[in-house]
């Protein structure tokens, strides 16, 4: 971790009122104890409740530091993930990372995937949860996206969809997202690895979600999800290439 320089944190929010200040706030406590510098952002996707709000109050305590996206109506997952990459981009820093704003996550584990990262030179790190801290249909939901995706997409990654990720800016200049819904994740991982990357998969602990809804399980998201799950294969066997890399497998080192 000592080589990481600095680093910027995308928070997608839809409806996160309750939980967003607590995870911004938790975060900012963290990284100020840390050698490296940092940004937050958050990306606000046309969220109908106080979320925007209270983003704006952060952003006026922290301006050196804290970033709003702002999306006028409710864009989706993917729109959001992606809108936050390109700014975290925008600010020049080594490392990005994707984490949820629902508080689901202990963001002092970053230590977990920046020391990965830095000892064994590793361009993604993805979040690996133990215990999923969700209702037994959502864990059902995630069992099967996970294996669909792996067989699919040629994915080794064991949780693909956990939203704790650590990204070499490097990556997200290399590859191109288009992903909705649920599919940014699989995409995510299953483009990095065909363009040359290296990928690491980390332990890390899941908490129960305290305030605000989930839409994973929604059945309309899940239909819209699989079908992109589809046109993302079919895209890559079309061979997508990527400047300067070479296409090939990649790899997983496990933790």
């Amino acid at each position: 971790m000592d080589s990481v320089r600095s680093v910027s944190i995308v928070f997608p929010a839809f409806n996160e009122e309750n939980n967003l200040a607590p995870v911004i706030l938790a975060a900012q406590s963290y990284l100020s104890q840390q050698a490296f510098d940092y940004r937050l952002i958050i990306v606000n996707d046309g969220s109908r409740d106080r979320t925007g709000v209270i983003a704006a109050q952060l952003a006026r305590q922290n301006p050196a530091h804290l970033i709003v996206v702002t999306h006028e109506s409710n864009r989706g997952y993917g729109a959001a993930v992606r809108s936050g990459f390109a700014a975290a981009c925008q600010t020049g820093c080594d490392w990005v990372v994707l984490m949820d704003a629902d508080g689901q996550f202990d963001i002092r584990e970053l230590d977990l995937l920046l020391d990965v990262a830095g000892d064994r030179g590793i361009d993604l790190v993805a979040g690996k949860r133990v215990k999923r801290a969700d209702s037994t249909l959502r864990r059902a939901n995630a069992w099967l996206w996970s294996n669909t995706s792996r067989l699919l997409l040629g994915i080794r990654v064991h949780d693909v969809d956990c939203a704790f990720k650590l990204i070499n800016r490097r990556v997200l200049e290399t590859i191109s997202l288009h992903g909705e819904a649920a599919v940014i994740s699989p995409e995510i991982l299953a483009k990095s690895a065909r363009a040359g990357f290296t990928i690491a998969e980390v332990p890390v602990s899941h908490y129960p979600r305290h305030a605000g809804e989930q839409s994973g399980a929604n059945l309309t998201v899940i239909v819209r999800s699989l079908v992109g799950l589809v046109q993302l294969r079919m895209q890559l066997i079309g061979g997508e290439r990527h400047p300067g890399h070479k296409p090939q497998t990649g790899h997983v080192v496990s933790r």
